[in-house]
């Protein structure tokens, strides 16, 4: 489960579109992963469909450490295929059973409920570490667009309204950096202006 769990903490993948990944749809050489199909639960039964939005139908960049995890589970993902041998289904999906069936999504919050128990945790969702991923990627500085974007998000409006705690920060720490690269001493401003300067008008030394 840890390559499904740091997706959804770092990336921001829904439970049903973690679940519905396709290796078909990953390409780890590149490093980028196709969010084109979820698992959704009817009841207890459960269905195989696109995402709803036209926004949730994307491809999410991957960085270096969850490509190497990526690499990690395909090569568990087939000591688990040997192991099955007649019994293993080839699914396509990334996230498998021991005989290679999607995993269920209740499955997947019940195991990581009870890993959050026994850590200790206090009463955290799976559906929370989506939150944590949003939050994290606009504490970093991410612009706005590239996490409605990589959240599968239908408008900016829509991520910078409902992550409206971490937003205003992000918004000042941008403001405190577009500030600091103008200096207000005299020595950086004629510096400033001699840089910006076509080079035929610059001055010679």
């Amino acid at each position: 489960m840890f390559a499904l769990y740091r997706l959804i903490a770092l990336r921001g993948l829904r439970r049903g579109e973690g679940t519905g990944l396709r290796w078909k749809d990953i390409d780890l050489e590149a490093g980028s992963a196709g969010v084109h199909w979820q698992i959704t639960q009817l009841g207890w039964e459960t269905i195989q469909s696109k995402p709803k939005t036209e926004a949730g139908d994307r491809v999410i960049a991957l960085d270096t450490d969850t490509v190497a995890v990526l690499r990690a589970h395909r090569r568990a993902q087939t000591a688990e295929r040997l192991a099955a041998g007649e019994a293993w289904v080839d699914s396509g999906f990334v996230f498998t059973d021991e005989i290679g069936q999607p995993l269920h999504p209740q499955h997947v919050s019940d195991h990581f409920h009870r890993l959050a128990y026994e850590t200790g945790l206090p009463p955290v969702r799976l559906h929370d570490l989506r939150h944590g991923a949003a939050s994290l990627m606009l504490a970093a500085g991410v612009d706005l667009k590239v996490v409605q974007e990589t959240l599968g998000h239908v408008s900016s409006t829509f991520t910078r309204d409902t992550y409206t705690s971490v937003y205003p920060e992000v918004a000042r720490a941008a403001t405190e950096s577009t500030a600091a690269l103008i200096d207000a001493t005299p020595a950086n401003l004629c510096h400033a202006r001699l840089t910006t300067l076509p080079k035929s008008d610059v001055p010679a030394s």
